[in-house]
């Protein structure tokens, strides 16, 4: 019986719930056997030049066995996507340019002598005019990289726009920001490395362990034989875990200094203003049309911050671009991106990674649209979404959809929700003037998936001699659940019970290559190739199943009830896997290559209520329609589903990560940075909907980052639709409470 489209329980869950996972802080391997602690000495300033560094008494203490500063790394400085100068150090070198820059690297016998080292060193610091505000540092008044002579990191220049808004009887123009957030994993970064004679052996807390690889065999100078990557339990990436950072990178290099493992766990306030931040674009946003509701033209210029060196942040308005106008037919568009350089933590990728922020772009124009016109937000949708006859779509960017029911997505979501209903309730509070007023919004969006080109993906199942079947994959799960969903597509191919199947990934030795996991590409690539793999292995097994029973191969089949092979039309002779597997096990690899990208879709609705008096936003509801393809297992979308949600619903409400004028973080704890907890939230109401793709043979696409790409314009839609009748426009994000008392006060003030 075919377990696919099932709800299969998670089988990694019971280890986790028992306490047997192996994250790299407690990681038992004899390689790390007396491995030492490694911690950093991180800046205190945010801009500076560094006028001296002691590290005397740290050398002298009890525990110690090396102290480094960046004169001590013998390394080349790593190659940052740009080039020099705007290249980040191993260590802070001459200058420091955020908060949480690593100057000194301590390695000491535990963490307790680590961190009482780091106390005794003494940086003196000779300030430098600082700058957070990405559009200040668009002006160059405070430079980072004085001899790059601007703080222009990547300029994306379009053609002209003279004529873009030419026969449209409204434009309307705005300014919105999509704020800097932290991913907040519960395992932040962590590393061990260990030198096995000449190979080194790098432990990590990583979303891409083949990544890893390629990073320390480009930055040691290694040949690929020399590295090995091991991806133990991961505690959460959201895209930054990635890429290795220097402080992760740099262990090698200490472990050969002191000629034994090492390991780095880093703190919760550490992580905060250390690992990479994500979003951080000011968005200048124009939108025209005709007054009966059709949209003719979009700009979008988008201004990111990436933060105080380029990183994987500063290429994000790409997917942006990729992504601008959402799933509406804009006859034109125009996009322009510039990244620059603040005195703020780098940029990386976070869940969704440029395409959150090219709905939320386009849906409050939509929304400002709608207003402007006069028309329910809801109409204007309608009128502008890409009918399905049009697919494949490509948009006036270049970017082409495979398929979509955009419109009906839209009507699953409003008849969920109740829409006429709720306008309804809505205009009887209005006219009887209650204080606590309700909102509510509509988001529709597209994202790209396995993107932004087409993407490749490893997948290998064997079979022991004893039957025993175990399933190699390149993707590299963190919470997902691809112990489940790839052992289930392997059963339901080679027809062996779900139990039999053990799936094995993170391991550079075991698994050759892979592309790792993010940008919800799992499932359509890596599952893809798990299939491929399995159909592969089959077709072994019949021919060593016809020479066991003496038949030819064209006349073996497989019987995926019973997990045996036979003759057609003759089951009663028949030999199971580990017949076929005996004398040496069998065994087949596939690389699935996917034509291009998928696109799902979908559309949410959120319900707020706001209390005008003092500006606090409750979220009632929240209903989502999110299309990932066929789906493969309901509860494991449904869990991807939830976190997203629950993350957009943070962006919207409560997080932000923020800096005072001297660049000193003023979320550097869980205390100050706002997380979301189950009082927050209310129970999401899910809409199934599924429209396969014809892009991978599961008919999939990705649904990781659904949540975080519908949620957040949703809520924002609904704060401001609560408001709209006391003339409140717009509230950027989070939607705290002082920040809508503040909206209402100043359009009382306008009206």
């Amino acid at each position: 019986m075919s377990v696919m489209g099932t709800r299969v329980e998670r089988r990694e869950d019971p280890r986790f719930l028992r306490g047997e996972a192996a994250y790299l802080a407690d990681l038992d391997h004899p390689l790390l056997s007396g491995a030492a602690t490694v911690a950093f000495v991180r800046s205190t300033a945010a801009h500076a030049r560094i006028a001296g560094v002691d590290v005397d008494e740290a050398r002298a203490a009890p525990g110690v066995l090396a102290v480094v500063t960046a004169a001590d790394v013998d390394l080349p400085v790593p190659p940052g996507r740009p080039k020099a100068p705007m290249a980040r150090p191993w260590l802070a070198t001459g200058t420091v340019r955020f908060v949480g820059e690593p100057v000194v690297a301590i390695v000491a016998e535990d963490a307790t002598a680590a961190a009482d080292a780091a106390d005794l060193v003494v940086v003196d610091y000779d300030p430098l005019p600082v700058v957070v505000d990405p559009v200040e540092a668009a002006t160059d008044t405070v430079l980072l990289f004085p001899e790059a002579g601007t703080n222009l990191a990547i300029d994306g220049r379009p053609r002209p726009d003279d004529d873009l808004f030419e026969g449209c009887d409204v434009v309307v123009r705005f300014r919105t920001v999509n704020q800097r957030v932290a991913p907040v994993p519960l395992e932040g970064r962590a590393a061990a490395a260990a030198w096995d004679g000449g190979r080194l052996v790098h432990f990590s807390s990583t979303q891409a362990a083949h990544f890893m690889k390629s990073d320390l065999v480009e930055r040691y100078g290694l040949d690929e034989s020399q590295v090995r990557v091991v991806a133990p339990d991961v505690g959460g990436g959201f895209g930054a875990k990635i890429s290795g950072s220097p402080d992760e990178l740099l262990l090698p290099w200490l472990a050969r200094l002191v000629g034994r493992p090492v390991r780095w766990v880093e703190g919760r306030s550490e992580n905060l203003v250390a690992m990479g931040h994500g979003r951080a674009q000011v968005q200048d946003v124009a939108i025209g049309g005709r007054r009966d509701g059709t949209i003719l033209a979009y700009r979008l210029d988008v201004l990111q911050d990436a933060g105080a060196y380029p990183d994987v942040g500063t290429f994000l308005p790409s997917l942006t671009r990729m992504m601008a106008s959402g799933v509406y037919a804009i006859p034109k568009v125009w996009f322009r991106s510039r990244s620059v350089v603040t005195n703020t933590t780098p940029i990386v990728a976070y869940r969704g990674a440029g395409r959150p922020e090219a709905t939320a772009a386009i849906e409050r124009a939509v929304d400002r649209f709608a207003a402007e016109i006069g028309a329910d937000p809801v109409d204007v949708r309608r009128r502008n979404l890409v009918r399905p006859e049009a697919f494949p779509f490509t948009t006036p960017t270049g970017t082409t959809y495979d398929n979509g029911e955009y419109e009906r997505a839209l009507d699953l979501a409003l008849d969920a929700a109740g829409y006429d209903k709720l306008r309804a309730e809505q205009a009887d509070r209005r006219a009887a003037g209650d204080p606590v007023a309700l909102g509510i919004g509509v988001a529709a969006y597209v994202e790209v998936t396995a993107g932004p080109s087409a993407g490749e993906e490893y997948g290998r199942v064997e079979v022991a001699p004893d039957g025993a079947v175990s399933v190699h994959t390149g993707v590299s799960p963190h919470g997902q659940g691809h112990a489940t969903a790839f052992a289930m597509i392997a059963a339901d191919e080679l027809g062996v019970d779900l139990d039999a199947l053990e799936v094995r990934w993170g391991d550079t030795d075991d698994v050759p290559r892979g592309g790792g996991t993010m940008g919800s590409r799992s499932l359509q690539l890596g599952g893809s190739a798990v299939r491929q793999a399995a159909v592969e292995l089959v077709d072994l097994a019949r021919a060593r199943a016809a020479d066991l029973l003496e038949a030819s191969v064209e006349d073996v089949v497989l019987d995926r009830e019973a997990g045996r092979f036979h003759v057609a039309g003759t089951p009663a002779r028949a030999v199971g896997w580990s017949d076929v597997a005996a004398g040496g096990g069998l065994e087949a690899a596939a690389d699935f290559k996917a034509p291009q990208p998928t696109f799902p879709f979908g559309v949410h609705v959120a319900v707020v209520e706001v209390d005008t008096e003092t500006g606090r936003v409750e979220l009632l509801r929240l209903v989502a329609v999110d299309d990932a393809g066929r789906i493969l297992n309901p509860l494991l979308v449904e869990g991807q589903r939830h976190g997203g949600i629950a993350q957009g619903a943070a962006q919207a409400l409560l997080e932000e990560v923020r800096y005072d004028a001297d660049g000193n973080p003023l979320t550097a704890n869980l205390a100050d940075y706002g997380m979301p907890t189950a009082v927050e939230l209310p129970s999401f109401e899910l809409v199934p909907m599924e429209t396969p793709t014809p892009v991978n043979p599961l008919g999939a696409k990705g649904i990781g980052e659904s949540g975080t790409i519908g949620a957040t314009p949703a809520i924002q839609s609904a704060v401001i639709d609560a408001l709209s009748h006391l003339g409140v426009t717009h509230v950027d994000l989070p939607a705290t409470a002082e920040r809508v008392w503040r909206a209402i006060g100043q359009a009382s003030t306008q009206r």
